[in-house]
């Protein structure tokens, strides 16, 4: 078979794939719920006793406050990121949106989406970091 057509067929082949997913709904991770936000954080940390959790009203970030500390859970992508914060964090608010800064290089930034009930406590929280 000549490449050029072994590559339109490869790369239909992997765009159809995305496409089916897609308008199936396998690409929608939904929104983060107390129980998920549970299960998401001790996937990563499976020994830790989680106190509480808050999710915010968008449901794409959890705070979590945990015998070993806090940190936080969100979506990326369909899956789950959690990540501890250790106090070097830093976190600047634009509007209704705030970035935490994390230490970590595979996870630089987390941008949250706060209503304005919100806003106050996330910065009481992030101060007591």
């Amino acid at each position: 078979m000549p490449l050029h057509i072994l590559l339109i067929l490869v790369v239909g082949g992997i765009a159809g794939i995305a496409l089916a997913l897609h308008l199936l709904g396998m690409t929608d991770a939904g929104p983060l719920h107390e129980e998920t936000a549970r299960a998401a954080w001790l996937r990563a940390y499976p020994d830790d006793k989680v106190r509480h959790i808050a999710v915010s009203a968008d449901g794409r970030v959890a705070r979590i406050d945990s015998i070993a500390g806090r940190g936080l859970v969100w979506r990326m992508g369909a899956d789950t990121c959690a990540r501890r914060l250790t106090g070097g964090e830093v976190a600047h608010a634009r509007g209704s949106r705030v970035s935490v800064h994390l230490g970590d290089y595979a996870a630089p930034r987390v941008a949250v989406t706060l209503t304005e009930d919100e806003q106050a406590a996330w910065a009481d929280w992030m101060a007591s970091i």
